[in-house]
């Protein structure tokens, strides 16, 4: 697996690790040590994924994933020292893929790297199912493009929500539980209390200009999940 990822971290010790183990996979590393650094590197080279520190000198790594965000759809792995829930639901909801705390295992942090990169690689190959289309109440979700309309204005996915999008049209009308929809997303085990899902929910409803109290397209069936009628 080819790729080019992003290392930002202010401690050279920590971007020099990952980059060691990175390197080790056949990976191209680029190291930038400030949120400034970063955004001039992401703008030059050709990137497949990031990771962030949260914590940076000049900006936070919240607001570099934000920029990043705006142009760019590769997937971003957040990584900070401090453990509260509240950072987690702020790295996921501007546009974060993944989070893992320091200290971390560096194996566990390939691993998760290349679980990002398969499932992003995965919506960027050419050779589709044409015809993969899901067309109804004005929302058109193309699963051979990666493209997603609303009302015939295009919503700017990640693949994470892409995803979910489709995994809930595809069963239109049925309960999908927030374990279901983690573990075949993700691709891993679902934890109790883990509010990723509902992180990713509210962030799409968000896209879709639904209404919170009462939404068009994703319903919450409360102590059950989520679905679309």
């Amino acid at each position: 697996m080819k790729a080019n990822i992003l290392v930002v971290d202010d401690e050279p010790e920590i971007a020099d690790l990952v980059e060691v183990y990175l390197k080790s996979e056949g990976f191209t590393v680029f190291k930038c040590g400030t949120g400034t650094d970063a955004l001039q590197c992401v703008n030059r080279e050709r990137l497949d994924l990031a990771i962030l520190d949260v914590m940076l000198p000049d900006i936070s790594g919240f607001t570099l994933c934000g920029e990043i965000r705006r142009e760019h759809h590769f997937p971003v792995l957040m990584l900070t020292a401090r453990t509260e829930d509240m950072d987690k639901i702020t790295g996921l909801t501007i546009g974060a893929d993944d989070y893992m705390t320091k200290p971390f295992n560096p194996l566990e942090l390939v691993a998760r790297v290349k679980a990002q990169l398969r499932r992003y690689t995965h919506y960027n190959e050419n050779d589709r199912t044409v015809g993969d289309v899901i067309d109804f109440n004005g929302l058109v979700i193309n699963r051979a493009t990666h493209e997603c309309t609303l009302y015939d204005k295009p919503l700017n996915l990640t693949p994470l929500e892409f995803d979910i999008l489709w995994m809930l049209c595809e069963n239109r009308g049925q309960v999908i539980s927030a374990e279901k929809l983690f573990e075949t997303v993700w691709g891993e085990k679902y934890l109790d209390r883990n509010n990723t899902v509902m992180v990713h929910i509210r962030r799409l409803r968000e896209k879709m200009g639904e209404p919170g109290r009462s939404p068009r397209f994703i319903k919450t069936v409360w102590g059950v999940g989520y679905k679309i009628d």
